[in-house]
């Protein structure tokens, strides 16, 4: 169901149906993407034309999420275990990042759609990957114990990622991508060299 809230009137406006139970919706002024168990359909905002609809690998979290500024870039999952799958709509470029060797569990766009942070079943690693080339710039230890992790999450500049799973812990990690090579030190720093309160002391993105 498409409502308008422009000035708090909420005013129905159209409706979209589909053969099967939609897992998620995302949306931005241009576009609206709908995810099923195995698709996902992006429309035009404005008429609700279809413009692209990807198969995916069975998807019962509904994972995709989308950039909120300039071009739109948009992550869903591959065809394959382990297998994100990246569209650069602005550059009419589709890329495929073996993230993980296991089913991913989690993703995560920063709003530019620059970055994207991704999370196994296994909960251990978090990593995030360029979308332009699909260059794996960090990797992240969350634990060394399995874990379901809930959300992903980056500050709107970009320097932090939080964490948060079902062991009842938010972690906050600082971002190291402007470097441009793979860092595995920063996140273990993090957990082991600071304490929760000063880390967040130091905190100064906002998160969405």
């Amino acid at each position: 169901m498409i409502w308008y809230d422009y000035d708090f009137v909420r005013q129905f406006t159209e409706k979209l149906n589909f053969r099967s139970e939609v897992k998620s919706v995302r949306i931005r002024p241009d576009r609206l993407v709908a995810v099923i168990m195995q698709n996902v359909f992006v429309y035009n905002h404005t008429e609700l034309q279809l413009l692209h609809e990807i198969e995916t690998r069975p998807n019962p979290k509904g994972l995709c999420e989308i950039s909120l500024s300039g071009g739109m870039v948009l992550v869903c999952l591959g065809s394959e275990k382990g297998e994100v799958r990246v569209e650069h709509y602005g550059l009419s470029s589709s890329k495929l990042i073996k993230a993980h060797d296991s089913d991913v569990a989690c993703v995560a766009l920063s709003n530019d759609g620059r970055l994207l942070a991704t999370a196994s079943t296994k909960g251990t690693l978090v990593r995030v990957f360029d979308t332009s080339d699909g260059r794996l710039l960090q990797e992240l230890r969350r634990g060394s114990e399995r874990a379901e992790v809930h959300s992903l999450s980056f500050s709107s500049d970009t320097e932090w990622l939080a964490v948060s799973s079902n062991k009842g812990t938010v972690h906050v990690f600082s971002l190291k991508t402007s470097s441009g090579s793979i860092g595995t030190d920063g996140s273990q720093e993090a957990e082991q060299n600071n304490s929760p309160l000063s880390r967040l002391s130091s905190f100064k993105g906002s998160l969405f």
